[in-house]
């Protein structure tokens, strides 16, 4: 065992029926009126009241978040908050001139992004994908990076009420949220959710355990072998996880990520991670310098928009810093472009 990774308690197995301490955790509201909420006909969205009741009930930016009936689940997403990246590293071969129109540049030519994962409650188990970049940073990294985090003692937001959590892949920015320092130690680590499955496709694992010279800055230590003491369930390419609940295997970005798609019937809620980072990467010139292969990249995202909007799925931004999420459209020109924006 390596230094800084003592052994956690072996979590105990999830109960299979609500225990009464968690009922006021985990209940949703279901009577909606007009002072509460709407509808556009298909999906109906609740507007919270009291942002502490449950895990899908906190508030962000001082608003109250939204509520997304979809289906058999309950969906919305939370901001665990802001970090900041290399302009030209987050746009690749597309020049500052270009990029900087559609998102500012801070004099250090980075840009702010969003690490925000979106929350699914089934009933009885409630999912997350993805979980941030957690808080074990030194001064040097934190200044760097520019954190901005966001407690969930402001926010209300409930994560001892995540029962399974999806990580789209190891990097830093997506699984950093997995461990911190136990209380009282800057070396020793413990699991943030003890109780919860993880799923992660299993060339993601082998990828962040021996990682290539260009990502090792990126799959860190301490997010990777303190999985050895989590609930891990290892996926393999596309899979359904739970019932509506599927992952989808892509290797442009990096080996082994996996998307997430939340179906109701034909439609489906869609969490693409770094396949699509913002709503600035629509267009398929538009991706990322830190992207492994390009060309099997360009291939995943334009397969992946082309579906997106001929079933008018609604595409979650996990690092976009103001728009959540949206559905899509092509323009005039063939271009993937943003229909509406959707709310949660």
């Amino acid at each position: 065992m390596r230094p800084g990774l003592r052994k956690p308690l072996r979590p105990q197995p999830i109960p299979n029926v609500r225990e009464p301490n968690l009922v006021s955790k985990l209940c949703i509201r279901t009577a909606i009126d007009d002072q509460r909420g709407f509808s556009d006909g298909r999906i109906v969205y609740e507007k919270r009241i009291n942002p502490y009741e449950d895990v899908l009930n906190y508030r962000e930016r001082g608003e109250i978040i939204q509520v997304m009936t979809f289906g058999r689940f309950k969906i919305s997403v939370y901001n665990h908050g802001f970090f900041r990246l290399d302009g030209g590293a987050m746009f690749g071969t597309v020049p500052k001139t270009i990029w900087s129109r559609r998102i500012p540049a801070d004099p250090e030519n980075c840009i702010r992004l969003a690490t925000r994962s979106l929350l699914i409650d089934a009933g009885e188990r409630i999912f997350m994908a993805d979980v941030g970049y957690g808080d074990k940073w030194p001064d040097r990294l934190r200044w760097i990076y520019g954190f901005e985090n966001l407690s969930n003692q402001e926010t209300g937001f409930n994560s001892d009420a995540i029962t399974d959590i999806v990580l789209t892949h190891l990097h830093f920015d997506h699984a950093g949220g997995i461990s911190r320092y136990q209380p009282g130690s800057e070396t020793d680590l413990e699991l943030c959710y003890p109780l919860a499955r993880v799923y992660l496709q299993a060339d993601n694992y082998e990828n962040a355990r021996n990682p290539n010279l260009r990502e090792r800055a990126s799959y860190l230590e301490e997010n990777v072998l303190i999985l050895e003491w989590a609930r891990l369930v290892l996926t393999h390419g596309s899979q359904e996880i739970y019932p509506g609940l599927w992952v989808h295997q892509v290797n442009g970005h990096t080996r082994g990520q996996q998307w997430l798609e939340v179906k109701n019937g034909a439609e489906s809620v869609v969490f693409p991670a770094d396949l699509i980072p913002t709503s600035h990467h629509l267009s398929l010139p538009y991706s990322m310098g830190y992207d492994i292969s390009a060309g099997t990249l360009l291939e995943e995202k334009e397969d992946f928009l082309n579906r997106a909007v001929a079933h008018h799925w609604i595409v979650v931004f996990e690092h976009d810093p103001d728009i959540p999420a949206a559905r899509l459209k092509m323009d005039e020109k063939g271009h993937c472009v943003l229909q509406e924006v959707v709310e949660f």
